[in-house]
């Protein structure tokens, strides 16, 4: 962990945080029961750069919770691109869509209040970048269709891979989360089909490149 200190130097050097996200953060530690969920604007700026980077023309967003994620991979679309994000929290949704609705390109990003495992397989698409963020105990089925969904070099990128460092000790018997993300972490270490990267940033991002 960053001092504060360190923290804010980091950040002071860093492109500011839109006000639209800015506005959005305010509004989902006022509404929602856990807002630590949201993303930080960290590691929003650096989904951002990746999908520049990526260029993708369609990407997959597994968790939208209330669409901070969303609005920075979706500042990177191409005209034409897509981003379709998927989540089946009422309360959040609505703040995300009323808040996607405020972007700039609000008309390319596609809100599905369904579970992505059973909607983005029937899109018909293939993703050059895949956020996971969703159920921690679905990771190990998020990244099997993540596979099937991501073209040669596409992007899969996870977050809470870390789980504020439980992965390190055996879970008890009913944390089905702990459990998950272990099993999803020793995937990805594993997989001889990938490149992969895994970053203490916030509570644990893996970057993921299909080979």
């Amino acid at each position: 962990m960053l001092s504060p200190e360190l923290d804010a130097y980091c950040l002071s050097h860093s492109t500011p945080e839109p006000e639209l996200l800015q506005a959005l953060s305010r509004e989902t530690h006022l509404r929602v029961v856990q807002p630590r969920m949201l993303s930080c604007w960290q590691q929003g700026l650096l989904l951002q750069q990746l999908a520049a980077l990526a260029k993708p023309n369609n990407m997959l967003e597994i968790g939208t919770f209330t669409g901070y994620s969303a609005l920075c991979l979706s500042a990177a679309l191409p005209p034409h691109g897509e981003l379709h994000t998927y989540d089946t929290d009422d309360e959040a949704l609505e703040i995300a869509q009323a808040f996607i609705a405020q972007s700039p390109r609000a008309g390319q990003v596609k809100v599905h209040h369904q579970s992505a495992l059973e909607g983005a397989p029937l899109l018909g698409k293939m993703f050059e970048l895949i956020f996971i963020d969703g159920d921690k105990r679905e990771y190990p089925d998020y990244y099997r269709m993540a596979l099937r969904l991501a073209p040669s070099g596409g992007l899969i990128v996870a977050d809470n891979v870390l789980w504020s460092g439980k992965i390190l000790s055996a879970p008890h018997a009913g944390d089905k989360h702990t459990r998950a993300l272990q099993e999803f972490n020793e995937m990805v270490r594993s997989d001889s089909a990938v490149e992969k990267i895994m970053l203490p940033l916030r509570d644990g991002l893996t970057i993921i490149r299909k080979k």
